[in-house]
């Protein structure tokens, strides 16, 4: 039988492809299956107990039976239990990561706005920049802005950068100099943070679709699969931009 997947052979996409993160929230969902997977924990051995009884009049096997078919269901309900804390604590590890990340970009802010206060009266700073560093300043960091403050720290930085370039005396200014080297650094532990933080949306992404009892839980909890850390257009095209 021959490779279903042949390297050699192709076929290959000589353009190349990019990739996108979808963002979209799928609802986890159970069957009729996953209900009668349920009620069978419960009734198959009573049923097979009453069955039994009925052939062999033995009311020993009726007993033991009917008592004990019941607890692959009393186990299955203690393990659905478990599921639902094991779900509740990694959702709050996830906000966890998310914080962190936020915990950064606000360093970058009041990195940002100090930096502008050692040099707003040196040289004519741009107009936006000074927009970005007010905005940010009064703005809080949530859940649908976090992707956008990072974004306008970046190109504030970056149109900043340029700026201090034109005066040679403010590049050797040691504040500003460790303001920059601190904001590369704070630029890299967002980077990391955002690693945990896919890390810990794929094992939720991964772990509420674990037919049967975590999927059973999340579908009862209404819980959806959550959206990881995506690039914005301008980033990426950026990237593609010739550096050397």
């Amino acid at each position: 039988m021959a490779n279903l997947l042949d390297e050699v052979t192709g076929p290959v996409n000589e353009q190349g492809q990019d990739v996108n993160v979808i963002n979209r929230q799928l609802p986890v969902k159970v069957g009729v299956g996953s209900l009668i997977f349920e009620i069978a924990l419960w009734v198959t051995l009573p049923i097979v107990a009453v069955i039994s009884w009925l052939v062999t009049g033995d009311t020993n096997i009726l007993l033991i039976l009917g008592l004990g078919g019941m607890l692959p269901g009393i186990i299955f309900l203690f393990m659905k239990v478990s599921a639902r804390s094991y779900l509740q604590q990694l959702e709050q590890v996830i906000q966890g990561a998310a914080s962190e990340i936020d915990n950064y970009l606000e360093q970058r802010v009041m990195i940002l706005n100090n930096v502008v206060k050692l040099v707003d009266r040196a040289v004519d700073l741009d107009k936006d920049v000074m927009k970005s560093v007010a905005a940010l300043r009064s703005g809080s960091i949530d859940e649908n802005s976090r992707a956008d403050v990072d974004q306008q720290l970046t190109t504030a930085f970056n149109k900043f950068s340029l700026q201090v370039e034109a005066y040679p005396e403010l590049q050797a200014h040691n504040a500003i100099a460790d303001a920059m080297q601190q904001n590369n650094y704070l630029q890299r532990e967002i980077t990391a943070a955002r690693t945990v933080y896919n890390s810990r949306v794929t094992q939720w992404n991964r772990d509420i679709f674990a037919w049967p009892t975590k999927m059973i839980v999340a579908a009862r909890q209404g819980y959806t699969t959550r959206i990881p850390f995506s690039a914005s257009k301008a980033t990426k095209e950026a990237a593609r931009a010739t550096f050397f």
